[in-house]
């Protein structure tokens, strides 16, 4: 193996030679990485070889989706009265409080982005949620139809989602410097 030094010169021309030429033909950066991995050795090679391609502007436009197509987005109407149309979901996977709750269950109104974050926990059955939900969420009309959408989805359910990931973030303690 060859010792790659810290010299930017150097690096790129390594880089080009490994990426830009006809006979390479713009690998990508795993490609790249794990051939360029076989003969040469440098400090942090990996990042530069991805940052070196996330920069190629070939690269970025002839770049191929590896993934299946996800399917068309279906809009949601926009309800007329608030809480007429809510959204809920469960964070679990908490530690327990001292009321012996391990769980929030959110609940957005969809048209006025009104969200409780209501603590329960993961035994709840649906008749003790239905009554906290009448004790904590006030409003007039119960006509409400659920429709039902599966986790990681935001296409059918993206308000709730998001508020779950804001209200995430809010718990995460970031370690001392």
């Amino acid at each position: 193996m060859i010792c790659v030094p810290n010299v930017n010169s150097i690096r790129k021309l390594i880089l080009g030679e490994a990426h830009d030429t006809v006979y390479s033909i713009h690998p990508g950066s795993t490609r790249m990485y794990y051939d360029l991995k076989e003969r040469f050795w440098g400090y942090g090679m990996k990042r530069v070889v991805a940052e070196y391609v996330a920069i190629c502007d070939t690269c970025q436009r002839v770049k191929a989706e590896h993934q299946r197509p996800i399917g068309l987005l279906q809009p949601l109407k926009v309800p007329e009265w608030k809480w007429e149309e809510i959204t809920m979901d469960f964070i679990v996977g908490l530690p327990c409080t001292q009321k012996g709750h391990n769980s929030i269950w959110v609940v957005v109104d969809r048209l006025t982005k009104v969200a409780h974050f209501i603590p329960v926990n993961t035994t709840y059955s649906g008749a003790k949620l239905a009554e906290l939900y009448i004790s904590r969420i006030l409003h007039d009309s119960l006509d409400t139809k659920l429709r039902f959408s599966t986790t990681y989805h935001p296409q059918t359910d993206g308000q709730t989602e998001r508020t779950n990931q804001i209200l995430k973030d809010m718990f995460v303690v970031e370690p001392p410097i």
